[in-house]
């Protein structure tokens, strides 16, 4: 039986791995997909405190081999039930089954994608699922966000700071966000709304330079734009822990920023947990405070 462990490999579940083992304590990291999360197909990262730039790769690289060379151990698992066990937890991933005191979950979320051909090519080439993370690149470019909801508005007001223009295309005739958020897109001169429209197709060979709008009447169009955002939500899969960690109605870890939750010994990080900002930044915070709680949790006991 492990002290503590670590569902999810990227940037929460590894910076826990860290801060527990610098703890002594025994860590196992369970990952279903590959080590790093979502930033490992970032082509660039430029808003990491102390690291002015460095591929979403070799960042991850690096936090994986810093964790296990500090001794924590890692598997490929696709973790499907979780179950509270005397003296601690037991996951089950098929046929296998591992045992922990504690139990960090960091099992991150996936954006939600259009589903268009070519769009998981131009990641990084000019489609984006964060205006925060990427935006900078765009600067006095042409860009469009798609959605409707609050993240949309929000990535199109600060994309409206950096770049020439920006087309925010809904796939309806009324925004489902803030109408604080509405008004203000309304105020800025560079954006500029597209309702009732669906991405239909990404242009461009190498890198994205313009994309195809379809309406609700069938008829096309092409505009020009070397940067798309897509803020159509995000998919959390926490189910599997739902009976240990309570979930919200968007299907996210209920826990606040201590990173605890309603099941003592078990605590939540990163991109699952609900939130105002998803980040590395943030994530790796969420990290380091589930770790060092699990630690005090373990020492208590």
């Amino acid at each position: 039986m492990y002290d503590i462990l670590v569902v999810g490999g990227g940037t929460a579940g590894l910076t826990a791995a860290i801060y527990a083992r610098r703890a002594g304590r025994t860590v196992l990291v369970l990952e279903s997909t590959g080590f790093g999360g979502q930033i490992t197909a970032s082509h660039l990262v430029e808003n990491y405190p102390g690291i002015p730039a460095v591929s979403g790769l070799d960042y991850s690289d690096a936090l994986l081999k810093q964790a296990k060379d500090l001794g924590a151990e890692t598997k490929f698992a696709q973790v499907t039930g979780a179950e509270q066990i005397p003296g601690g937890f037991r996951l089950t991933a098929g046929k296998k089954e591992f045992e922990g005191k504690a139990l960090i979950l960091a099992t991150g979320a996936k954006h939600r994608t259009l589903g268009l051909p070519r769009e998981e090519e131009l990641v990084g080439r000019g489609v984006s699922y964060c205006a925060v993370c990427d935006g900078a690149f765009f600067k006095d470019k042409d860009t469009a966000v798609a959605g409707g909801g609050d993240s949309a508005l929000q990535s199109a007001l600060f994309l409206s700071g950096v770049a020439k223009s920006v087309a925010l295309i809904h796939r309806r005739d009324t925004f489902r966000a803030q109408a604080a958020y509405v008004e203000a897109a309304k105020t800025k001169a560079n954006i500029t709304f597209v309702m009732d429209s669906n991405v239909t197709a990404l242009e461009g060979e190498n890198t994205l330079n313009a994309i195809t709008l379809t309406d609700k009447s069938g008829g096309s169009k092409t505009i020009p734009v070397e940067g798309l955002f897509i803020e159509v939500g995000q998919i959390p899969d926490n189910g599997p822990f739902a009976q240990l960690a309570e979930l919200d109605g968007g299907g996210y870890f209920a826990a606040g920023e201590d990173c605890r939750t309603k099941t003592p010994g078990v605590f939540v990080a990163g991109d699952c947990r609900s939130k105002e900002l998803r980040q590395l930044t943030t994530a790796a915070a969420d990290g380091s405070v589930a770790a060092t709680a699990a630690c005090q949790w373990l020492d208590e006991r």
